[in-house]
Parts: structure tokens; C-alpha cells; sequence
């Protein structure tokens, strides 16, 4: 397949952009390269974009004011404020940046306020001009417009670099990264539809809606249909969020600043909006959060009651089951175990699978999490259950579908697939999958753990002993709720050390 002159590779543009963090290195901590390579990527791509849809425009009609306008009608650059202006700055770059970046935003108030974020651009002990006039000159090497680069090929570069950034930033990433392999997972078994509200109230950098915008169009769905929300803590990963939306080509999305528990953005007078589609990968176990206020949260959210302070996992629940639309909704949420099974959570365990919301528990392999070793699992929950699964929970063990290369986990294709096959089914398969009545569930404590229902196929040999790793592996499965259990309070006490240690220092 022939490329258009100037068109770059993915391998190319990836390796293109991550030039730009390489300037830095040494300069900053790895974990703020986000701070200043997304702006500048951002800032490139609009100046390309406006630079191409002017030219396109002068061509066909010789008007330049006409010309002008038609490059304004996606976004508007403000006289001043292109690239090329802040490229020609001989000193004061970081101003320039600013001044172009504050202009942008004010002329796209409603779409890019915020955007830019909130970097030293303009401290020179930090960024030098020198600095800043290297990063500039390395993003002019290429042009980012359409035709160069599509915007579904810029997406993946985006990605590529979020993923990067979290390689490089260590602990910091899970504040912005959730395993991409999981998440395309996800939004496969909630399958959304055109025309559908999807949101996630712990958007991080939009991964997720980007994901199931992904898999709308590979269903052949018209992504442009799509609603996409989501409301995010961090202004700086919120504008990540933001950008990355764009440079994916979506145009109807709504990112909000601010805590989700405390503050949620997405309201309708006195209730909640509600959504078809969520998806989250809420922080897990978070302490410092407002429990006395949940116990009368003005918004209902505390229908199944009110968690105890040290994890505030089932407040991020209960806020995404407000959430549902009542007729359409459907969630996927991505936890550690201990959401299944932990003891001072049992009452609101309870009511929530009498409430009969409980679809389908998941379980998956170690190491998912980001820089976690915990096994994860994902919990689906539906508002109005398919008549044949009303009443009943699907249980899947797929712990040992995962990849692991160079020290990182992922589910490959075929995983994926084994996983998906058995949702659908949604049927007993000895040692993988197994249906459990809400019922029997109820008689076992309302627990949700998964090898409590998922018993492993013993292997034997003819004269029924097992060798050696058969047994041992039997043996190894017996003891898999009790290890899950451990795992749990060993990430408890870990989690409170180093938050100790935090408030120490």
C-alpha cells in the first residue's frame, strides 16, 4: 500500500515524538514529561492543521479573508499565536508559549479552556530558552497535518507516548495509565453502541472512551454519534484527557476538573446524569477521602451503604451505579480483589447482589495493575439484565490467561477471545467459568469470590494419584481465596507505610 508524500510511518511518528521527551531527559523528572511534550505536540498539531485547511482554502477561492475563516471553523489561532510566531521568538520562549497558548484558549473557550495546562514554561532555571528553542525545532522537523498524519495514526502515537511516560515515571503511572490490553477487554464485553453516553468518572487520559470509541468503528458503528464524558482529579492528566480526545478526531466529549466522590460534575438539577456505557479504573483503596459526608450524600450515592475510611473502593462503585441509565446502563470496573470478599464491605456486598446488578465477576492475572504485583478483576453490572441471566452471576477464573514479556503483563488476542466466548455464553466450563444463582451466592455470605465458584479440574492418572505438579497444583488452587486474601492485606499494609512515610517527610 503506497503512502502520500510526506505521510510518516507509525514507527516514524513514534519514534519522532519520543525524541521530545529524549531533549528532556536530565532536565526534569521523568514523571513531568507530560507537562511540556503534550502541549507542544498539541500546539504543532493545531498550527498544522490550521496551516493545511487555510492553503487548501486560498487555493480554491484566491480570498484570504475566506481562507481564514474556513481554517477558524475547526479551531481558531488567533493572530499571534501560531506556531511559527513562538518559533521566530529569539528569547523568552516560555512566554511567547504562554501568550500563544492563553490566546488559543480564550478563542476556543468552549472546547479548549484549560487545555494547555499549567507548566513552568516561563521559570529559565528550569526550562532555559535554549531548552525550549530545541524542543521547537525538533517538532518543526515534521509536519503533523492531516495529511501526514491521520488522526487515527496521531491517536496511536498518543497512546504510544502515554505508555512510554508511564514506563519512564515508575510508581507515578498509574495516576494516568491503565493496561491497554484490559481495557480493549472491557469495552468488548460492554459492546457500545452508536449514538450511546459513555463516561468515566476516573477518566485519567481518556484511554478508556478511546477505547470504546475504537470499537464502535471496528463494529462499524458511527463513532461521531457518541457522547463521551469524564471527570478527572488531576487538572494537568484532565488536559492530557482533553487533548488526547482531539487528536483522536472527537468532537462531542465533556472532560471536567475536580474529585468525583466530593464534587461529581455530571449532574442534572438534583440527580446524577445518568450514562448508557461507564467504565472506570477507580484508585483503589484510597484513605483520604470524605466519609463523613457520604453517610448524607445529597446526590443518593450511598444506596448501599457507607465504606469504611481506609478504602473508599465501594463509594467509586455505588457513585457508578448512580450513574446507569435505568433502562440501558452497563458498566465495567476494573478493582483489586478485595472488592470480592473483604469482611467490613460484606452488608453493602450483600445488598448490592440482592439488588440483582451483579452480571459477570472476572478474574485476571497478577501484574495488570500498574507496578502492582495484585491479581485484578473486573466487576459488570446491568441495570436490566437479559431475561435468561436475571437471577444469576457468571464467575470466570482466567488468572492464568496473561502474557508476560519484558517485564510487562498484557492479555493477548486469544485471551481476550477465550474470555469474551465464555461472557457471551454465559454457561458452565469446568476450571474457567461458572453461573452461580443470586441465591446460592446469598447462602455463601454474599461473597463474590471467584475460586469459591470456579472449582479447578483435577488432573489424574489412571490408578487416580496425580503426580507431583498435579498435586501440587491442586493443592495451589485450594489455597487460592485464602493467598487472594493475603495478597490484599500485604497491598493494605504496604499502601499505609509508605503513606506514613508521605506525611512524615
Amino acid at each position: 500500500m503506497s503512502r502520500a508524500a510526506g505521510h510518516l510511518s507509525q514507527q516514524e511518528l513514534e519514534s519522532y515524538l519520543w525524541g521530545a521527551a529524549n531533549l528532556l531527559r536530565g532536565l526534569i523528572d521523568a514523571g513531568d514529561y507530560k507537562q511540556y511534550v503534550f502541549p507542544l505536540l498539541f500546539f504543532k498539531r493545531l498550527s498544522d492543521v490550521w496551516d493545511e485547511e487555510h492553503a487548501a482554502a486560498l487555493a480554491d477561492t484566491g480570498d484570504k479573508g475566506y481562507a481564514r475563516a474556513t481554517a477558524d471553523d475547526r479551531f481558531r489561532i488567533p493572530e499571534g499565536a501560531h506556531w511559527t510566531d513562538v518559533r521566530n521568538a529569539s528569547r523568552d520562549v516560555g512566554r511567547a508559549l504562554v501568550t500563544a497558548f492563553r490566546a488559543i484558549e480564550a478563542a476556543n473557550a468552549k472546547r479548549l479552556s484549560g487545555i494547555f495546562g499549567t507548566a513552568s514554561w516561563t521559570d529559565k532555571a528550569q526550562m532555559p530558552d535554549a531548552t525550549l528553542k530545541n524542543l521547537i525545532e525538533h517538532f518543526s522537523q515534521q509536519s503533523l497535518g492531516l495529511t501526514a498524519v491521520p488522526e487515527d495514526e496521531l491517536g496511536n502515537a498518543y497512546e504510544y507516548l502515554i505508555k512510554q511516560f508511564a514506563d519512564d515515571s515508575g510508581h507515578t503511572a498509574q495516576e494516568f495509565y491503565t493496561n491497554r490490553t484490559v481495557v480493549h477487554l472491557m469495552t468488548q464485553m460492554l459492546e457500545p453502541q452508536s449514538g450511546e453516553r459513555i463516561y468515566d468518572p476516573t477518566v485519567g487520559t481518556g484511554g478508556m472512551l478511546i477505547s470504546s470509541l475504537a470499537e464502535v468503528k471496528r463494529r462499524g458503528g458511527d463513532a461521531r454519534t457518541l457522547g463521551l464524558f469524564g471527570q478527572e482529579l488531576i487538572h494537568v492528566t484532565a488536559s492530557i484527557a482533553r487533548m488526547n480526545l482531539v487528536l483522536h478526531g472527537v468532537e462531542d466529549f465533556e472532560i471536567a476538573t475536580g474529585n468525583t466522590l466530593s464534587h461529581p460534575l455530571f449532574t442534572d438539577r438534583d440527580r446524577l446524569r445518568t450514562f448508557d456505557v461507564v467504565l472506570a479504573n477507580p484508585p483503589y483503596s484510597i484513605k483520604k477521602w470524605n466519609r463523613e459526608a457520604w453517610q448524607a450524600d445529597a446526590w443518593g450515592r450511598n444506596f448501599l451503604g457507607t465504606p469504611p475510611q481506609g478504602r473508599a473502593d465501594y463509594a467509586f462503585f455505588q457513585h457508578i451505579l448512580k450513574s446507569l441509565d435505568p433502562k440501558t446502563g452497563r458498566c465495567a470496573i476494573l478493582f483489586p480483589h478485595g472488592v470480592l470478599f473483604r469482611n467490613e464491605e460484606a452488608e453493602m456486598r450483600r445488598k448490592l447482589v440482592e439488588a440483582d446488578l451483579v452480571e459477570c465477576v472476572l478474574g485476571l492475572g497478577p501484574n495488570l495493575f500498574y507496578n502492582s504485583p495484585m491479581e485484578a478483576c473486573i466487576v459488570i453490572c446491568r441495570t436490566t439484565k437479559p431475561k435468561t441471566r436475571k437471577g444469576k452471576i457468571l464467575f470466570i477464573d482466567a488468572v492464568r490467561d496473561v502474557a508476560r514479556e519484558r517485564a510487562q503483563s498484557f492479555l493477548k488476542p486469544e485471551h481476550q477471545q477465550r474470555i469474551l466466548a465464555a461472557y457471551r455464553a454465559f454457561a458452565d466450563e469446568p476450571g474457567f467459568a461458572a453461573v452461580a444463582s443470586v441465591d446460592d451466592v446469598l447462602a455463601n455470605g454474599a461473597t463474590l469470590a471467584i475460586p469459591r465458584y470456579v472449582k479447578p479440574v483435577r488432573a489424574t492418572t489412571s490408578d487416580e494419584k496425580g503426580d507431583l505438579a498435579s498435586t501440587w497444583a491442586a493443592f495451589d488452587e485450594s489455597g487460592r481465596e485464602f493467598w487472594q486474601q493475603m495478597d490484599e492485606l500485604i497491598e493494605t499494609l504496604d499502601a499505609t507505610v509508605a503513606e506514613e512515610v508521605v506525611d512524615v517527610g
